[in-house]
């Protein structure tokens, strides 16, 4: 992945999160009153409105729920990879996060494909959380 791929700007919310994909774990705010997971990273639960949060880890696994394939360049950074996936995950913990599926064909992508996330690393200290497909044991037979 270029070195110039834009880089998100967090504040104090979100922060946490990009700090532990350069780390190579993903980790969501768990709202400490009633559970639910926040994600995007948020300064209240949408659920009980408490502003009581810990960073949790998270299994990473989950299920596409959505996708799409770019094929005109969005940004010049990413115009050597055209055509590309976008994909909404929902996590086995109930979250969406948006992403991309790596090895797998764009034409192969099919929602309900079970996903694993995986990170790439850009730049020193800044990776991105991907996914790539579960290999399971009777496909790797």
């Amino acid at each position: 992945m270029p070195a110039d791929v834009p880089r998100p700007v967090p504040g104090p919310v979100e922060a946490p999160f990009w700090e532990w994909c350069a780390r190579h774990e993903l980790r969501l705010p768990r709202c400490a009153d009633c559970a639910t997971f926040r994600f995007p990273p948020r300064p209240r639960c949408h659920v009980c409105r408490s502003a009581a949060y810990t960073w949790e880890p998270v299994a990473g696994t989950g299920t596409v729920a959505s996708y799409t394939v770019i094929s005109p360049p969005v940004l010049p950074a990413f115009a050597d990879r055209v055509p590309y996936n976008a994909v909404v995950v929902e996590l086995d913990e109930g979250p969406f996060l948006v992403s991309n599926l790596l090895d797998v064909a764009n034409e192969d992508l099919a929602t309900g494909m079970r996903v694993e996330v995986t990170f790439v690393d850009v730049a020193d200290g800044f990776a991105l959380h991907q996914f790539r497909p579960v290999v399971t044991t009777e496909a790797a037979t």
